[in-house]
């Protein structure tokens, strides 16, 4: 087995920075008047989990990883929400980042129970 160094070679933090990227590209187009909603919320909400797992990371305790894993799982499902509301409203297709984020839910899922056990 692989020892990690760092976070960067965590598999789920890596794939989490792919669905900021994505995340940035789909709302690269969005309407100025959505600057400050849908657009910000939407980038701060993919950022927010590869952050919460870098943090959560660097973190002293196995209990306080899991608290921070836990944030970035709810900043997944937030994410979730703002594109599946980009595609009601303004008519993007979501689809690639929602299976993105589906991805690194389950992910994160995985590490979460690992690391209680």
């Amino acid at each position: 087995m692989e020892v990690l160094q760092a976070y960067r070679d965590l598999r789920v933090w890596r794939e989490a920075m792919t669905l900021a990227e994505m995340c940035y590209g789909l709302t690269r187009d969005f309407p100025r008047d959505e600057l400050y909603g849908l657009t910000s919320q939407t980038r701060r909400a993919s950022v927010s989990i590869a952050a919460n797992i870098a943090e959560g990371y660097g973190r002293e305790s196995t209990g306080s990883y899991i608290q921070f894993l836990r944030i970035a799982q709810g900043s997944c499902k937030e994410l979730e929400t703002h594109v599946m509301l980009s595609e009601r409203v303004l008519g993007v297709d979501g689809a690639k980042v929602l299976e993105q984020s589906e991805t690194v839910g389950k992910m994160l899922r995985g590490l979460i129970k690992s690391l209680q056990e």
